[in-house]
């Protein structure tokens, strides 16, 4: 890679006062080896929204078969985006995604896009700070939110949030180093206490054939949705769910923030070990712990911190509240930098630090209200489905007008301030897809591809009619 895509490790003030590069391309000193993105990636997919994200599965009627294959191919496609679509350009542009945004479309509508990403960012990092809080209650009999919760329930429940809110928001100051550090340290564990929990959840299951374990699945269905029985959730809706839940870091291109440190485009592979042992296995095992509580309990509510607690006892409460922790820290680094390239069009000099702290306050504000947690399958179709589609404006741009060259792209200046052309790009789609979820009651998994697709192309036909104007 030619080192003119690189400044200096002294060139600019962002350097100098954190090694963040914020706004220029990580230079090449400050690269990163693979093992920080594999710990990464299975710390933050290992995580909190697994103990969500399984049971919901079940919740919603989710045959077992569905579950297995629909996962397996999903996942695979959700790393073919991360490995080809992402990280090819972002170790060649070496900019994160909001300042390489603002190249194309203009500091004020950047500034737009940056408050949708940041505020959706806190509302996921909010449910994790739920998740972890669940756990954290458990030895102070904190009353438990139910799965229909909109407020919070409790003064206890509202001290411990806002005390886990607090702590991770702080640690997330701290730059992408000690996110990372903190991933690679948490993950062999957790991985070890996901795999155990699903061990010992099935045993508790106390099935000796497939035939028997499809049958109890079954009628933890019946039981959960009080004799109805009915799936919610095809095949294909399990494979766009799995390969779209996080769309806005991958074929949205967020995880250009993450791989510009990248040495080599290959690390993008890194994200199977989240997309394997996190949504798949973490799922999977999640989900059989949501069924053993169904038959050794006679209760439904998938509240993580208990759940945990009833398979693995100590181990399985600290799971949890270091799940939820690992993703809520890289989700608040993410929203951080959102923030920041949001504010820096009136305030230059505002600094990564207190806008990563300002997003973990919005992020806890956001975990006191648990139908983040409880209705996640839904809310993030929605952020998916808004987020998402910006990327087919960097993955088109990168590769018809810049052609694939850093120097380009590093030269250049947008058009406007407020590029129009981005702006209608990104909206027309987004709203048609808004008006069937919300008003026709269309699945938003359907979405984020034909979105990604129309919002890409609608930008090289505006572009190309403003260049024949």
């Amino acid at each position: 890679m030619p080192s003119s895509q690189f400044s200096s490790p002294n060139s600019s003030p962002a350097t100098q006062s954190g090694g963040e590069f914020e706004r220029e391309p990580v230079s090449k000193n400050a690269l990163k080896g693979s093992n920080k993105f594999w710990g990464m990636y299975a710390g933050e997919h290992a995580a909190g929204t697994e103990f969500m994200i399984g049971p919901l599965f079940l919740l919603n009627g989710v045959s077992l078969q569905n579950i297995i294959f629909g996962l397996l191919l999903g996942n695979l496609m959700a790393v073919l985006s991360w490995r080809y679509l992402c990280a090819p350009i972002a170790v060649n542009a070496r900019l994160t995604l909001y300042y390489h945004l603002e190249k194309i479309a203009g500091k004020w509508l950047v500034l737009l896009y940056n408050l949708a990403n940041g505020v959706l960012f806190c509302f996921l990092a909010g449910a994790m700070i739920t998740v972890s809080a669940t756990a954290v209650g458990i030895p102070f009999n904190m009353t438990m939110p139910t799965i229909d919760a909109l407020y919070p329930n409790s003064a206890s429940f509202v001290v411990v949030v806002l005390a886990v809110g607090l702590l991770i928001a702080i640690v997330a100051t701290l730059g992408y180093e000690m996110v990372a550090r903190f991933a690679n340290i948490a993950a062999p564990w957790m991985v070890l206490v996901f795999l155990a929990c699903g061990i010992i959840s099935f045993k508790q299951l106390d099935v000796s054939s497939w035939a028997e374990l499809n049958q109890l699945w079954t009628e933890s269905i019946v039981f959960a949705q009080e004799g109805q029985g009915e799936s919610a959730m095809g095949f294909w809706s399990v494979v766009l769910f799995a390969w779209f839940c996080n769309a806005a870091m991958h074929v949205g291109m967020s995880d250009l923030s993450v791989f510009r440190f990248a040495k080599k485009a290959s690390y993008g592979w890194a994200s199977s070990a989240g997309m394997y042992v996190g949504h798949y296995m973490a799922w999977i095992a999640a989900a059989f712990m949501l069924a053993a509580q169904i038959k050794l309990l006679r209760d439904a509510s998938p509240v993580p911190g208990p759940m945990a607690s009833n398979v693995a006892g100590l181990a399985g409460i600290i799971c949890v509240v270091v799940a939820g922790w690992t993703t809520a820290n890289p989700t608040i680094y993410r929203a951080g930098l959102a923030f920041q390239g949001m504010i820096q069009t009136v305030y230059p000099k505002i600094s990564r630090q207190k806008t990563t702290l300002a997003a973990g306050l919005v992020a806890t504000v956001a975990g006191l209200f648990p139908a983040f947690a409880f209705k996640l399958l839904g809310f993030v179709g929605i952020y998916g489905t808004i987020l998402a589609p910006i990327g087919a404006i960097i993955f088109f741009d990168w590769h018809f007008r810049c052609k694939g060259n850093a120097d380009t792209l590093h030269q250049s200046q947008p058009a406007s301030s407020f590029n129009l052309s981005v702006l209608f790009a990104w909206l027309i789609p987004v709203g048609i897809a808004l008006y069937f979820i919300q008003s026709v009651g269309v699945t938003p998994w359907v979405f984020p591809s034909p979105c990604w697709i129309a919002c890409g192309l609608l930008y090289l036909v505006f572009n190309r009619n403003a260049s024949t104007a």
